[in-house]
């Protein structure tokens, strides 16, 4: 069976708001993850990854916004990526940034249209927690 991967209510919802704020362009950020066990009120092994913060491509400096969003990291030092594909299909394209988990939303931009993918475009389980990230971020 595949694993589950789990996102943050709060997150995923700044991820489909930020694609559809930009589409019809394109997006790809990156995406970091807690261990469950530094989050209140979950039932889970403590060191499942849980996707909690966002790194923005344009930003230049480090800065913790409303979710534990972390604005400025370098890139190849996070657990997963987020792309858009505004005129495209929900699957991971050959243009796709890879990581172990690429989350790809298309429009609507609802929950319903956003997947999660391994390296090799196989789908993977996604389950949204309503949980906080820790307020000191990551």
């Amino acid at each position: 069976m595949t694993e589950t991967r789990y996102i943050t209510e709060g997150l995923l919802e700044y991820l489909l708001e930020y694609a559809g704020d930009r589409d019809p362009q394109s997006v790809t950020v990156s995406l970091d993850a807690t261990p469950a066990g530094e989050l209140d009120g979950l039932d889970l092994d403590p060191e499942t990854p849980i996707f909690t913060h966002v790194y923005l491509p344009q930003a230049g400096s480090s800065v913790n916004a409303v979710f534990g969003m972390d604005l400025g990291t370098p890139v190849g030092q996070t657990d997963g990526r987020f792309v858009s594909h505004p005129t495209g299909e929900l699957s991971v394209s050959e243009t796709d940034d890879l990581h172990a988990v690429v989350f790809v939303a298309v429009p609507p931009w609802d929950q319903s249209s956003l997947a999660a993918f391994d390296p090799g475009g196989r789908r993977l389980p996604i389950e949204v927690l309503a949980v906080e990230p820790p307020e000191d971020g990551l």
